[in-house]
């Protein structure tokens, strides 16, 4: 063959580049979806930093690959890869997978509303899809039990000193911080530098001083942050912008305090605001929760029930939100290509 390898990929954004591989990924054992993410974690980490580090990829990057459902009732599976982790669920990915699989073809599109039922490593998550005219208009999706695992803990971050923060799981545990905390840093593209070095400290710290436990993913602890603050638009509730981290981090390296922001308003960190927001008797069920992102854009969240979770007070949220593609991709490994999982530069990159 002329490649050592080649992948088939829709690419997707929401602000954040989402990508969605849809062919040239050999078979992935595993009885479940989530099955599948461990086996390619333990043997096919390549494809991750080949598909998100450059050269074909960058720090901002997320990428899906679709793979066959386990379960009786869904109509699609889909594996989700990011930069340091694999997150059994995504909100903006979710957004993206669905998009993909309807505007593509690879699953009947039925206007104006496609039911669908999709299956991530976290589970089966449910979608209604708006369509029009071909396209998919509104992704709405039924999430995972999101709840709050530490409220208003004060945490000891060195350089900035005592930090309040929340955690909430989502689909993964976030460190969420209010940016009032932090005077003259504002939740906008021009502080992203400082956004990023502020919130990765945050997440460390958070890390080494506030144990989390999910009881059906042992090992999974905070991986990502949260800054939140209140927004001056009126087709929106609430402001964040989360920064995800790009390589290891150590104290004693300060070119390690950074990370990339999530460009879209985040579907998991919108899950574990809202989980937050209801432990504090701050956001009743069934009421609108517009999230917006760093960008402008807007998810908006609900949350439709209590649940409980190994005996803990628990929420089911939904969020509904949009995602456009830019670009169908034929990715390739050359045989002698000396860079088989990509790279990474410290200009850009923890």
């Amino acid at each position: 063959m002329a490649f050592k390898r080649m992948i088939h990929a829709v690419d997707t954004h929401a602000g954040t580049p989402m990508r969605v591989i849809t062919g040239g990924v050999p078979h992935i054992p595993g009885r479940s979806v989530y099955e599948k993410m461990k086996w390619l974690e333990a043997n096919d980490d390549q494809l991750r930093k080949l598909m998100l580090r450059e050269p074909r990829g960058y720090p901002a990057h997320c990428c899906n690959i679709i793979v066959p459902p386990s379960h009786p009732e869904a109509d699609a599976g889909y594996v989700i890869m990011e930069q340091i982790e694999y997150p059994v669920m995504s909100g903006g990915n979710t957004i993206s997978v669905a998009t993909v699989l309807l505007e593509m073809g690879l699953l009947p599109m039925r206007e104006p509303v496609t039911e669908l039922v999709l299956e991530a490593p976290a589970g089966l998550i449910r979608v209604r899809a708006e369509c029009a005219n071909g396209k998919v208009k509104s992704v709405t999706f039924r999430n995972v039990p999101a709840f709050a695992a530490h409220l208003d803990a004060e945490i000891e971050v060195p350089h900035l000193g005592k930090v309040r923060v929340d955690v909430g799981w989502g689909g993964m545990f976030y460190a969420i911080a209010d940016v009032r905390q932090f005077p003259g840093l504002d939740l906008i593209p021009q502080h992203g530098r400082e956004i990023a070095r502020i919130s990765a400290m945050i997440r460390q710290a958070a890390i080494e001083q506030l144990p989390v436990a999910h009881p059906e993913y042992p090992g999974v602890g905070i991986t990502i942050s949260q800054l939140s603050g209140p927004t001056d638009d009126p087709n929106a509730d609430w402001k964040n912008a989360v920064t995800m981290a790009s390589g290891d981090f150590s104290w004693d390296n300060p070119a390690t305090w950074t990370g990339a922001l999530d460009r879209c308003p985040c579907g998991t960190g919108t899950c574990a605001k809202m989980a937050v927001l209801h432990a504090k008797g701050e956001l009743p069920l069934d009421q609108d929760f517009r999230h917006q992102g760093i960008l402008g854009n807007v998810y908006t969240g609900r949350l439709v029930e209590e649940t409980a979770i190994a005996g803990r007070r628990a929420v089911v949220p939904e969020i509904s939100g949009t995602s456009w593609i830019y670009g169908l991709n034929t990715l390739v490994l050359d045989h002698d290509d000396p860079f088989t999982e990509g790279f990474t530069v410290g200009d850009t990159w923890a």
